[in-house]
């Protein structure tokens, strides 16, 4: 015999609205129980001062006042005579400034009236610069070569150079290349001079440059 089957419920019974709506008012306040105990431990924890953090005084300390140190002392103290010289520009600069000028180098001669025309020429170069005087002992030191720059190295030897001015640059440099000897033969020539076989042009010059060495 076959079992006689169930039948379904037509009906099925519907949920209970008031139980739901009681379900999640409890979940609310386990919500808003949550969140207040949360609050509670943040308040907790910014009452715990920082370990870094330095608790207010009633009479804060002012702050310690910077010492000089005793070495930049001695320099403020020091007499007008002894302090150093303001530092020059740089000399990587500088060079590179006078580089540009493309001023004629210097290599040394016996010819006084070579080496007359070479001063010239840088003087006018260094004046055009707006230099200062050790700036234009120090370019014309840069210009000095071979022969010229041993002679200059035998200077800085025995002298400092660092702050020399332009007018001992110039005596230094025409005691070496101003020759007596040769001197006295380029006034003779001066006082005794003749043009010769020379052009008018070719006079004037040579009678300038014997000129510019007599004194």
């Amino acid at each position: 015999m076959s079992r006689p089957r169930t039948r379904a419920n037509p009906n099925p019974q519907e949920p209970d609205l008031a139980n739901i709506v009681a379900t999640l008012q409890r979940q609310l306040q386990e919500q808003q129980q949550e969140t207040n105990q949360l609050r509670e431990q943040v308040a907790q924890l910014n009452q715990i001062p920082q370990v870094n953090e330095v608790p207010p005084q009633n009479n804060p300390i002012p702050p310690a006042v910077p010492q000089v140190p005793e070495i930049h002392q001695e320099v403020l103290l020091a007499p007008a005579g002894l302090q150093r010289n303001p530092p020059l520009v740089r000399e990587d600069l500088l060079y590179e400034r006078f580089r540009r000028m493309k001023a004629l180098e210097f290599e040394g001669t016996t010819d006084p009236i070579v080496a007359d025309n070479w001063l010239i020429d840088i003087q006018v170069i260094l004046d055009f610069m707006g230099l200062t005087e050790q700036e234009k002992v120090l370019c014309a030191s840069f210009a000095l070569k071979k022969d010229a720059r041993h002679w200059w190295m035998t200077v800085q030897m025995r002298r400092n150079v660092a702050n020399m001015s332009w007018q001992d640059f110039v005596a230094e440099f025409s005691t070496m290349y101003y020759n007596r000897e040769i001197l006295a033969v380029q006034q003779d020539e001066f006082t005794s001079f003749k043009q010769g076989s020379m052009s008018v042009m070719e006079a004037v010059k040579k009678f300038e440059q014997l000129a510019r060495l007599c004194p």
